[in-house]
């Protein structure tokens, strides 16, 4: 089984998200976003791909200590996409 990276930021703004925010949104390749980027820039659009936002599920307890959130840290100021 394969599971969600769990990014540990807004893409956009850089805000840490953590793996039990509720506040988190992803596309379907993961890119990561905050609630207010998406109100404030995105409106749930991916930047990268264009593709829906959508609530990022939770990930807590044990679950999270045997499958941990990546820590590498992706940021494009303003949701501008990766060329």
């Amino acid at each position: 089984m394969t599971m969600l990276q769990m990014r540990p930021c807004c893409e956009c703004c850089g805000r840490d998200l953590a793996p039990g925010a509720g506040d988190a949104l992803i596309c379907s390749f993961e890119c990561t976003f905050c609630a207010d980027c998406d109100a404030r820039t995105l409106h749930g659009r991916c930047p990268n791909c264009g593709g829906d936002l959508q609530k990022r599920p939770t990930r807590t307890g044990d679950a999270l200590a045997r499958n941990p959130a990546v820590v590498e840290r992706t940021v494009k100021p303003g949701g501008r996409p990766s060329l």
